[in-house]
């Protein structure tokens, strides 16, 4: 790639990323880009030069474009045209993940400006593409939570919430924020909060955020809310923060104590399922002669995996550590204990 196609694209991306929202700074644009900060001065005075009017926003702290300005419609392949449609069409449209309709609506416009050639060749393949994911709950009563979460996201405005304080290990722990308020009891308990991030996971969605009454980053599951106000206090999204870094090594999405070394023997009847999908970011495999394997990896907290364990049923053994061995026999026991009961009826 020669140096001033780099340039080139460099530029675009920049632009891009600046017409996106967020907070774009000149140390992040350096760091998604992969240059450093004084490349990024270079080509932002490129850029006020050709025309585009970017400007600093200082009370969002990042760089962004006028909103009247518009770059060249985009010219999409085949292949990016059919992942947009699939995205938008099956998963927005269907709205397998809750709060996404309005992308079907987009993507509607996008494929009415495709190219002839490739507009004939995605009807083609019309019902041929299809994305089923895990049945998310109801949505209906949390439209207006989400709308206010995300306002207050964008306009960097605080929340008065009344959450509802059920104890969930689900929800709650280090991760969830599920249990009770300061006295512990039940009800809704009040408190201010400050949305960091909108999550969708595990069939749900939540708002992370620090939480007023625990003085601590929580995971909110939005449909728990029981009312939401926005203030006019003002607040800052630490330029430090992530999701990932939040999540830790969770096994799914909440962080627990302490951080464990996992050792699973699966037999030879799953051994190939398990292997074929990435559970986890830290997972290794080893295969013995048997064709069974050895599952390994290292998760914050032990709440959400030994569930994972049971769901294999007796096709999976724990090896270490002794404390999840301990709690998959003790639940498994319980279980026998109520089919048991059952049959006693």
């Amino acid at each position: 790639m020669s140096a001033d196609y780099s340039r080139i694209h460099r530029l675009l991306k920049i632009l891009m990323l600046i017409q996106s929202g967020g907070t774009w700074t000149a140390e992040r644009l350096a760091a998604e880009c992969d240059v450093a900060v004084r490349t990024i001065y270079r080509d932002l005075k490129t850029l006020e030069g050709a025309g585009v009017p970017y400007f600093f926003d200082g009370e969002q702290k990042g760089y962004r474009v006028r909103r009247d300005f518009f770059m060249p419609p985009v010219e999409l392949t085949l292949d990016e045209s059919l992942a947009l449609l699939a995205l938008g069409e099956h998963v927005a449209g269907r709205e397998q993940v809750p709060m996404t309709r309005a992308a079907e609506r987009a993507i509607a416009k996008v494929r009415s400006q495709l190219p002839t050639a490739v507009q004939q060749e995605v009807e083609q393949l019309d019902g041929r593409v299809a994305i089923d994911l895990a049945a998310a709950g109801p949505h209906d009563g949390i439209a207006d939570v989400y709308e206010q979460v995300r306002s207050a996201i964008a306009d960097r405005r605080m929340l008065r919430c009344s959450y509802e304080s059920i104890q969930s290990s689900l929800d709650g722990g280090t991760g969830g924020g599920g249990s009770g308020g300061a006295g512990g009891g039940g009800g809704d308990e009040v408190f201010e909060f400050r949305p960091y991030a909108l999550l969708f996971a595990q069939r749900a969605w939540y708002a992370v955020g620090h939480h007023g009454g625990r003085g601590a980053v929580r995971q909110l599951k939005l449909n728990r809310f029981t009312a939401v106000e926005r203030t006019g206090k003002p607040y800052e999204i630490p330029a430090d923060f992530s999701l990932a870094d939040h999540h830790g090594q969770a096994w799914r999405m909440i962080r627990g104590e302490p951080r464990c070394d996992v050792e699973l023997h699966f037999d030879a009847a799953f051994a190939e399922t398990v292997a074929d999908t990435r559970w986890h970011s830290t997972q290794q495999v080893d295969w013995h002669d048997d064709g069974s394997i050895t599952f390994r990896c290292q998760v914050d907290g032990l709440d959400e995996i030994v569930w994972w364990v049971l769901s294999m049923g007796p096709h999976c053994v724990v090896k270490q550590p002794v404390e999840l061995a301990d709690r998959v026999r003790s639940l498994a026991e319980a279980v026998v204990a109520k089919y048991a009961a059952v049959q006693q009826e």
